[in-house]
């Protein structure tokens, strides 16, 4: 520091006017020295303004950031408002689409249900015609067996005198009717 104080005083001569300074190094830290204070002096406003306006960028940012997350806040509060009632709609027609379903089966089973019922009576008539022509049949051979076996037991145990005794009993049989007719 008295370095400079020397040059300045060195420097500044009143009688000689100014000199050269031919130091290197002691001119330097003076003009380093006088571009300092220059800058201080002089940048100072400059400095403050491009502070100032870095501040309010800054905040103007951030008011604009602290919008946009209000209005981001409140279009998913909308959208979780319309999702809720898209689920609640969503449910509704399941329910709809259900009952409309069940309906539906119902208004196909009662026609078929019907036809089942008037398919039925046939159905049974037909299987109680099966079963008397089956029963008949079954009468038929029943009787056809046993007369032949009837007359097979008559033929081999019926002679002359057992036949003429018959007959003269249904003759005899047939005259009481007659009689009593």
């Amino acid at each position: 520091m008295i370095d400079a104080i020397d040059f300045v005083i060195t420097a500044y001569r009143p009688a000689a006017g100014f000199a050269l300074n031919t130091n290197l190094l002691e001119t330097n830290l003076i003009n380093l020295g006088v571009v300092l204070a220059l800058l201080a002096y002089l940048g100072r406003g400059v400095l403050s303004n491009s502070l100032g306006n870095r501040e309010r960028t800054i905040l103007s940012t951030i008011r604009d950031a602290e919008a946009r997350y209000k209005e981001a806040t409140d279009r998913l509060d909308q959208a979780r408002t319309r999702l809720r009632r898209a689920k609640i709609r969503a449910d509704e027609i399941r329910v709809n689409g259900i009952s409309r379903m069940q309906g539906e089966k119902q208004d196909l089973v009662r026609p078929a249900d019907g036809d089942s019922k008037r398919l039925e009576y046939p159905k049974n008539a037909t299987i109680c015609s099966e079963e008397q022509k089956a029963t008949e049949q079954v009468r038929r051979q029943v009787s056809r067996l046993a007369l032949d076996r009837a007359l097979k037991a008559l033929n081999t145990r019926l002679n002359d005198e057992l036949q003429l005794r018959m007959i003269d009993h249904n003759i005899g049989l047939l005259k009481d009717v007659a009689r009593n007719d």
